[in-house]
């Protein structure tokens, strides 16, 4: 009966221990994930301003660019698939990748060959495990991206689109990242980046006229101009995003390990008194028969 005392304490003194580390690591997801949700505010009127830009150079000119036209045929495609550099988040990296499997299956089915393009210690090691080939990897700046990260990844993207499937390029790009919704809920959101297709931003989803431009040197300067900084923003938005989900979701896994934690304080706790009443009823027991053959043996 000691020992399964001795074995309770030990699972109580393990489960509040575990319990402190749970509780920190939430407070300090709580708080990254309002850094998270600022830069992402941030950076969103440069985003829709580039996308406005695009949107009227797109819109009052004719120029087919090789970046806004769609290819005849499409035989490589990309999947550029944002995950994190650490666990204990739930199923944000799960969902993710699920998301991003599901997609090259989708794009298989269609003739046409994924190539995927990792972010995150977690997406390569999955991949690395069951041997499955990455063309490119970035990994150590998902908590608090960089805009040097989304440049280098829109560079290589550019590269990849500009050689196109036939020299071992591709020839359409997608995105698969988390959207960050809310603080409980996070969603998988895939967005074709190239060809590109030009996304009003919210601002101007209402009817607005746009003035006559006049295009300096050309029109196709300026796309040449404009298109790789709609990429580089799209990009870094999909980084901010998923960085500000991941820290939510962490949040919300270390929120809900607390409070299983406090349960099996609880559960412990309760069969440790159990155990204690019984050896304390078999100690009196104890004491009254041996009372009892000392009486009975005078």
């Amino acid at each position: 009966m000691g020992a399964q005392l001795r074995v309770y304490k030990q699972k109580i003194s393990t489960a509040q221990t575990t319990k402190k580390i749970t509780k920190a690591m939430e407070l300090i997801a709580a708080s990254r994930i309002q850094k998270a949700m600022a830069r992402v505010r941030a950076s969103s009127p440069f985003a829709r301003a580039v996308t406005r830009a695009v949107s009227a150079v797109s819109t009052h000119s004719n120029v087919e660019h090789p970046l806004t036209t769609e290819r005849k045929v499409i035989r490589r495609s990309a999947i550029v698939i944002f995950a994190s550099d650490r666990g204990l988040a739930g199923a944000f990296n799960s969902q993710i990748l699920r998301e991003g499997l599901e997609l090259a299956e989708l794009l298989r089915q269609q003739g046409k060959e994924p190539v995927f393009y990792l972010i995150g210690r977690r997406a390569v090691g999955y991949f690395q495990f069951r041997r499955m080939a990455a063309a490119a990897e970035w990994t150590g700046d998902t908590d608090t991206p960089h805009f040097s990260t989304a440049e280098e990844i829109a560079a290589t993207l550019l590269d990849a689109y500009d050689r196109g499937g036939d020299d071992g390029g591709v020839d359409e790009i997608n995105l698969v990242y988390n959207r960050f919704v809310s603080m409980m809920t996070q969603t998988p959101e895939t967005v074709r980046l190239l060809p590109l297709e030009v996304v009003e931003a919210e601002e101007s989803a209402s009817a607005q006229v746009y003035p006559l431009y006049e295009f300096e040197p050309d029109a196709e300067t300026v796309l040449d101009a404009l298109l790789p900084v709609y990429i580089q923003s799209r990009v870094f938005n999909a980084l901010l995003q998923s960085s500000a989900a991941k820290h939510a979701a962490t949040q919300k896994a270390m929120k809900s390990a607390s409070d299983n934690a406090d349960k099996l304080i609880t559960d412990y706790t309760r069969l440790r008194n159990n155990a204690r009443q019984a050896e304390i009823t078999q100690q009196i027991a104890e004491i009254v028969g041996g009372a009892d053959a000392l009486a009975s043996g005078k």
